[in-house]
């Protein structure tokens, strides 16, 4: 089992015949994606050999679901061009989009992103690596070779820290891995993987990784408090970051105590969450978790 990706899922690349479509597509093949095809109005009929994989190159989404039942897709399209994109697979009714692209301009996210929660399609970014369910399929930039299929559920805001836990985990694997991205806005949040994970009977413990900035950390706190069972392990990017400065992603900016890595670690711990100061730490909490059985 799985969170919002399987082995089932069948998966569309707007924009698959671009440079970083091509690479990225190319990845996902090789770890057994099961890409049924590219979206590209100005090369549609085509077809790109992929290890001699054929894809087709649709005109659209709606074209690309239609011909091969398609339930998500991976967004590799320029900033000026995701809002579009985005909005033309939610019309189109996918169940799914991930949005790769950074520096999309926000307003342009807030307004794709309620045009997709109006059509129940679930956004995963942008400015994200995407998600993958290791040994089932991958839809993003994740390497599928740092780790192993497991009962960890990963919910993240870093891409980076992302492939660090992963690595560092790999003995012990993962169902699921989401990086939701660091942007003000985003489609899905820390809380929206949490009720996914604990609702998923092959998840036995979450690991939930934050960074400064916002307050999404603290609201997922209060939920864990209140909603989650299964033991969670946290760990916030930016202990060492100066105050009033943005660091990173565009939604990682502090001001007075607000949003600093203490008073999220503060906010988790206080809901019974283990937090590492380092990414090292943290995987060791999550052994310890394990080993103690709780």
């Amino acid at each position: 089992m799985a969170i919002h990706l399987t082995k089932e899922s069948k998966i569309l690349v707007q924009g698959m015949t671009g440079g970083e479509g091509m690479k990225h597509t190319r990845r996902m093949l090789a770890a057994g994606t099961n890409v049924v095809g590219g979206v590209n109005p100005r090369k549609a009929g085509r077809t790109v050999d992929f290890h001699d994989r054929p894809v087709p190159v649709f005109g659209s989404v709606a074209e690309g679901m239609d011909a091969t039942g398609a339930d998500v897709t991976v967004v590799f399209v320029p900033p000026a061009f995701t809002k579009a994109a985005v909005t033309e697979a939610a019309d189109a009714g996918i169940g799914l989009a991930v949005v790769i692209t950074e520096g999309v301009p926000v307003h342009d996210s807030v307004a794709f992103l309620d045009r997709a929660r109006k059509r129940g399609t679930r956004v995963i970014g942008p400015n994200c690596p995407g998600l993958i369910s290791p040994g089932q399929s991958g839809a993003g930039i994740i390497p599928a070779d740092i780790t192993r299929p497991g009962r960890i559920g990963l919910v993240s805001k870093s891409g980076t820290l992302t492939y660090q836990l992963m690595y560092e985990l790999r003995d012990i694997g993962f169902s699921t891995c989401v990086g939701i991205g660091g942007d003000p806005v985003v489609g899905t949040t820390h809380i929206d993987c949490l009720t996914a994970f604990q609702d998923d009977p092959e998840t036995d413990l979450i690991v939930l990784i934050g960074e400064i900035g916002g307050d999404a950390e603290e609201r997922a706190a209060a939920y864990i408090r209140d909603q989650v069972t299964k033991p969670v392990v946290g760990y916030i990017a930016g202990f060492t970051a100066p105050e009033g400065r943005t660091m990173g992603h565009a939604g990682a900016i502090v001001s007075g105590s607000s949003g600093t890595a203490r008073a999220k670690q503060q906010a988790l711990e206080a809901a019974g969450v283990r937090v590492g100061r380092t990414p090292t730490e943290t995987a060791r909490h999550v052994l310890a978790v394990l080993d103690s059985g709780a």
